[in-house]
Parts: structure tokens; C-alpha cells; sequence
């Protein structure tokens, strides 16, 4: 079913749940299968991206994949190639560098997973050109979303990207990554529940925006994840499809709501806030490692708030001399313009409370009935032998506490995290992460 829906997206023929027109992407072609090699060429020379490509990896991607690529596609096109620096970030800085070095292209082909895709898509974007992916490892799930993650000034944001025309997944390539990278795109899928909570909790309680499409994609293989962690890990090329299924219906979901709505909310937040703010000595982790992590403080701040009384709304929020004292000027002054996008004012206070107090009951009964248990959470984690507390992760608690209560400051999207803030109940909650 979910190979078809990537089918019938592209087709332009997926049946809006929502009651919209038919649902389409504008990627050309998604492939995956148990091997690619030998179609390298084929799989490019259908997207008709021109004659002069820029092949962008790092040294681990080029090694694994990257040299094969490029073989393949010099009988068709002037092939160049960029290899970044090891261990290359996506900030603001890299991105400018890739920019210049791909000036002259007519489409960047991307070798790589999280860094490299995101660094493609928006140098893409920004210069209006078309880019392609053939993914190295199952790690994250924004091969096909139209927003990257950038880091500008030190301020981690999601920004506007280019779709890529075409994602090229061998089975055989992801199944080879580290561990590491597969535990990755399994916990950069968890956060489903916790995700469509907060985008729902928004909804219902602020009017905002939501749309049942992006969670519709991911129900038919959402339960093989859950049920059997321990096959990605195996060879197991079936539960690889599975997972790569579902790492590129949830870009789709994303680019179909026009931003990382479906897949990012309160457990991004903590993670972005850690990026941001943690002791460069600190041990590196990859991005899913951390969302497992923060999927399961969210699930159980969730479950805490909803299985309480009705939230009553008091506190307005911290000001923007409070974010500088936190951040440091530039920073506070960047996430102020984000958290006052969403303080309420007194007037707008006292209506949610209202709301709250007349319909807790149904909005608690509809967000119960999407979110899957911490509990079960954790045991998927920990069968998968991934990360599932911030020491894990190289985060001291006394950090990961600081990250919890201060994330939702970094970012204008409205999560358990605000609610709890709002009504009183975060730092209780904060102080019982031991």
C-alpha cells in the first residue's frame, strides 16, 4: 500500500482525506529497490537535468557510494564533483561555500543522507536549480520534504528547499550504513505520536492549521516498525524497504503541508535547542539518536498533561531581556522574534480557557486516540539498541532539563511543551527528569 501511495503521489492521484483535489508531489521518481547498481545512469537520464551536474558528498558518502555515481554518470553528462570536509555541518557558511562551487551547474546530484540532502535542497533552492539524492544511510526522514535544516548564526531553523526531482534508495547501501544511522531514521520515525499530538493539541485549542493526510501515509507501515526493531538491524532488506518507506512518505507529508509540521514539533524543539546550546567537547550524535531521546520526554509530558485535571492557562511567557540574559543577545534576540509570535495576551488567555474548559474533555479523548505509549516507545528503542536517555546521548541532565524547559523559546510552533509552560506545570515536570 505505501509503495502505491508513493506511486499515486507522483501520478498526481492520491485521494485528499481532507476533501481537497488529488494530492501531487513534485518529485518525478522515487526508486527503491534491492539494488541500483548498473541503473545509475539510467535512473538520471530520465529526470533531464542537463549536461553539466555537480556530484556533492562527503569522503564516507563518496567512498560508499559517491565513486560509483560518478563512474555511471560520465558516459552522459560533464560530471564535477565536490567532496566536503568530513564530518561537514549544514549551517549558513557551508551552504554559501556549496553555493559558489555549484555556480555553473545545471542540477546538483546529492550522495549523502541528513547534511548533505539538506545542504543540496537549499543550495538548490536558492538558486533556482533542480538537485536529485542517492541516499547512503536510513537516518532521517527529510529526503523528500521541501524544508532544510540550517543552521543561521547560530540559531537552528527550518528553512524553505527545493524538492529533489529524484531519490535513488539502494536497499543493499542503506542496510551497510553503521547501526548508528539506521537506530537514526528509526527514531526520527517514533516521533509520529508525539508530532501529530502537538499539531493537533494546536488545532484544537488555537485554531491553527492540520491536515490528516501526512499521518494517513504513514499508517500501513508504521505497525512492522514498531513490532519488529530488531530486523533493521539484520540485513533484513523487507523491514529496510519498510523504513525507507517511511522516511520518504513522511517528507511527503511534510511538503504536502508545506512545512515540517507532521514530523517536527516539541520533541524537534528539545533536540534543536541541544544542537544549539551543547559543549562543543561534548561526544557527537546523529540527529534520530536525539529525536528517540526527546520523543520519549514528550510522550510522557503528554501523557502527564492528559491524564491530569483541565489545564488553566496563567502565564504570559518570558520576555525578550530574559532570552538574552539565556541565549546571549544576538541569539535571544533572533528566538524572541520567534516565542512572541505565540505569547497570549490576557484577552486571548481568558478565551482559551473557555475553550479548554468546555471542551478538555473531547480534545483529550481525540489526541489519546493518535499517540502509541511511552512505554512501548521505549521497549522499540531499546530493542533496537538505541539511545533512550540524554546520558546516552552525551547530554549531562542538568542540561537536557535546561533544554526541556527552554525549547519551546527557540521556535513559533505551539506544543505540550507551551502548554505545560502556560499552565504552570513544565518546571515540575522538568524537575522530575532524574
Amino acid at each position: 500500500m505505501s509503495q502505491g501511495a508513493i506511486e499515486r503521489l507522483i501520478a498526481g492521484s492520491y485521494p485528499d482525506p481532507d476533501g481537497g483535489a488529488a494530492l501531487r508531489v513534485d518529485t518525478r521518481a522515487v526508486v527503491i529497490a534491492d539494488s541500483l547498481a548498473g541503473r545509475e545512469s539510467e535512473l538520471v537520464a530520465g529526470l533531464t537535468l542537463g549536461r553539466r551536474l555537480v556530484l556533492v558528498s562527503d569522503p564516507q558518502t563518496h567512498g560508499v557510494l559517491g565513486r560509483r555515481v560518478e563512474r555511471a554518470l560520465g558516459g552522459m553528462a560533464r560530471v564535477e564533483r565536490v567532496v566536503l570536509a568530513e564530518h561537514p555541518h549544514a549551517d549558513d557558511s557551508t551552504a554559501a561555500k556549496l553555493g559558489e562551487a555549484t555556480r555553473d551547474a545545471d542540477a546538483l546530484i546529492a550522495v549523502g543522507s541528513g547534511t548533505i540532502n539538506d545542504l543540496c535542497k537549499y543550495v538548490a533552492a536558492e538558486a533556482r536549480k533542480p538537485y536529485a539524492v542517492f541516499g547512503t544511510a536510513p537516518s532521517m526522514n527529510g529526503y523528500t520534504s521541501s524544508s532544510a535544516a540550517i543552521t543561521v548564526g547560530g540559531h537552528k531553523k527550518s528553512l524553505a528547499a527545493r524538492v529533489p526531482v529524484g531519490v535513488f534508495l539502494d536497499l543493499g547501501v542503506l542496510a551497510a550504513a553503521p547501526p548508528r544511522m539506521i537506530r537514526s531514521g528509526l527514531g526520527d520515525s517514533l516521533c509520529r505520536p508525539t508530532a501529530q499530538a502537538d499539531w493537533l493539541l494546536a488545532h484544537l485549542l488555537r485554531d491553527e492549521p492540520y491536515r490528516r493526510v501526512p499521518f494517513e501515509l504513514l499508517a500501513g507501515d508504521e505497525p512492522s516498525l514498531l513490532e519488529a526493531p530488531e530486523a533493521l538491524l539484520g540485513g533484513d532488506l523487507e523491514a529496510m524497504a519498510t523504513l525507507a518507506r517511511t522516511l520518504v512518505l513522511s517528507g511527503f507529508g511534510m511538503t504536502l503541508c508545506g512545512g515540517s509540521y507532521p514530523a517536527s514539533q516539541g520533541e524537534h524543539l528539545i533536540s534543536h535547542y541541544a544542537e544549539m546550546m551543547r559543549d562543543p567537547a561534548w561526544p557527537a550524535s546523529f540527529h534520530g539518536e536525539q529525536i528517540g531521546v526527546t520523543t520519549l520526554t514528550m510522550a510522557r509530558l503528554q501523557e502527564q498533561l492528559l491524564s491530569g485535571g483541565t489545564p488553566e492557562l496563567k502565564a504570559a511567557g518570558p520576555g525578550e531581556r530574559d532570552l538574552e540574559a539565556h541565549f546571549g543577545v544576538t541569539l535571544g534576540r533572533s528566538c524572541w522574534r520567534e516565542l512572541s509570535q505565540k505569547l497570549s495576551a490576557s484577552a486571548a488567555i481568558e478565551a482559551l480557557n473557555a475553550r479548554l474548559a468546555r471542551d478538555w474533555p473531547r480534545m483529550r479523548t481525540r489526541i489519546e486516540r493518535i499517540l502509541v505509549p511511552s512505554d512501548r516507545l521505549q521497549a522499540v528503542l531499546t530493542r533496537a539498541g538505541a539511545p533512550t536517555d540524554p546520558e546516552a546521548l552525551g547530554w549531562p541532565r542538568t542540561f537536557y532539563r535546561a533544554a526541556v524547559a527552554h525549547a519551546r523559546e527557540i521556535r513559533n510552533r505551539y506544543t505540550f511543551l507551551d502548554l505545560a509552560a502556560d499552565a504552570g506545570r513544565l518546571e515540575s515536570f522538568v524537575a522530575s527528569l532524574t
